[in-house]
């Protein structure tokens, strides 16, 4: 459908009040290849700073919820291998009379223990990709990373079998 002449002046007008493409396009009811055609026709343009702007601040955004949860994932890592040489309790469910049974045991048990030290590997391992890919500056990979590896050598975990 061709657009009027009335809509190209509206577009047009609109544009000169400063109005964005995509709010020209919803207030004239045209779509927004139509208003970038008609200004581009009438040698006007759209400032992007704004929405260059936009963008570069929503990739810092980004950048610090990933250490945000960088540091919560290596708090709960650490926590759990600090679990290892503790007191554990277990506990059994089970039998025909569905019994109950509870112990507490030094340290945690083998099976436990590769949980735990599993758990604590594919968190450092998610973390060092996450942060790997990283490019905003808000964080750096090496520190997250040394933070890491000093609390993994801080736990003696190479007692597991």
């Amino acid at each position: 459908m061709a657009l009027t002449d009335a809509q190209r002046d509206e577009i047009l007008s609109l544009h000169d009040k400063g109005l964005a493409r995509n709010e020209i396009a919803r207030q004239t009811g045209v779509s927004a290849g139509s208003v970038t055609n008609v200004c581009a026709a009438n040698d006007r343009t759209f400032d992007r700073s704004s929405t260059k702007d936009a963008q570069a601040a929503r990739s810092v955004d980004l950048a610090d919820a990933r250490l945000t949860l960088a540091h919560r994932l290596n708090t709960a890592a650490n926590d759990m291998l600090d679990m290892i040489d503790k007191p554990f309790t277990v506990f059994n469910f089970g039998g025909k009379d569905n019994t109950f049974a509870e112990a507490t045991l030094d340290s945690a048990p083998v099976e436990a223990r590769r949980t735990i030290v599993t758990s604590a590997a594919i968190v450092f391992d998610k973390l060092t990709k996450v942060l790997e890919k990283d490019t905003s500056g808000v964080i750096t990979a090496n520190s997250l990373v040394d933070a890491l590896i000093a609390g993994f050598e801080a736990q003696d975990v190479t007692d597991v079998e």
